[in-house]
């Protein structure tokens, strides 16, 4: 299915991307057939990363030096709520294991005014490594219990996110961490957050930037500091 929105409301994706160049001009050539908008940080990449961005993106964010995720994605916010008009944001991994074809999905939630939607791949997590099952499963689980909402896959980086929501949260951090900083704080703001299924996406010659046993036991620490600030 198609999706115009061209003339009813303005999307942005916002895309962090670091040595994505090999696949990244295919992936952002199906998102802008989708009317959508694009940002994307490259993230200190030592490929092409930036010149395949420049030619498929509206605006291209490059950071000298690696960062991380959360900074990244702080820095496309940033910019967009200073410079540029839109309605909702979504969030994209660069990576390949986010589908445009899931795109049409969050373009209907924004058709039907959700604030906060995030993506679900744990209903058939195909080829997903088990300790990543694990993981995503217990976090999603403790954080769901945090914020009293049920959101099975907190970990998921695919999200729809309203302009207003966003000019009211407050984000720090700037690693992997900022998944679950978005959600607990749009949860103490009393935002409702929506999970929608999408596919999952995982390559086996492509290894995950997030290790799951050792950051598990960062996001806990973050997660508990973050729940009693």
């Amino acid at each position: 299915m198609f999706v115009d929105i061209g003339k009813t409301m303005k999307i942005w994706a916002i895309i962090p991307a670091y040595n994505e160049a090999d696949d990244l001009a295919k992936f952002l050539v199906k998102i802008k057939k989708k009317n959508l908008s694009i940002l994307v940080v490259d993230d200190g990449s030592a490929d092409n990363t930036y010149q395949v961005a420049k030619k498929y993106s509206d605006i291209v964010i490059k950071n000298q030096k690696n960062f991380g995720k959360g900074l990244s994605l702080r820095k496309g916010i940033d910019h967009l709520v200073d410079n540029k008009y839109f309605d909702y944001l979504i969030t994209m991994d660069a990576d390949g294991q986010h589908s445009p074809d899931d795109l049409d999905q969050f373009v209907d939630e924004a058709k039907q005014g959700s604030l906060f939607v995030i993506g679900n791949r744990m209903e058939n997590p195909e080829n997903m490594p088990k300790t990543r099952i694990v993981t995503n499963c217990f976090m999603s689980w403790l954080i769901s219990k945090i914020v009293k909402q049920d959101i099975p896959d907190t970990q998921c980086g695919y999200r729809l996110i309203k302009r207003e929501v966003i000019e009211n949260l407050t984000i720090k951090t700037k690693k992997f961490e900022i998944e679950s900083e978005m959600l607990i704080n749009a949860s103490k703001l009393g935002y409702p957050i929506k999970s929608i299924p999408i596919k999952s996406i995982y390559h086996k010659n492509v290894s995950s930037k997030i290790k799951p046993i050792s950051d598990s036991f960062r996001f806990i620490k973050f997660i508990l500091k973050l729940k009693d600030g």
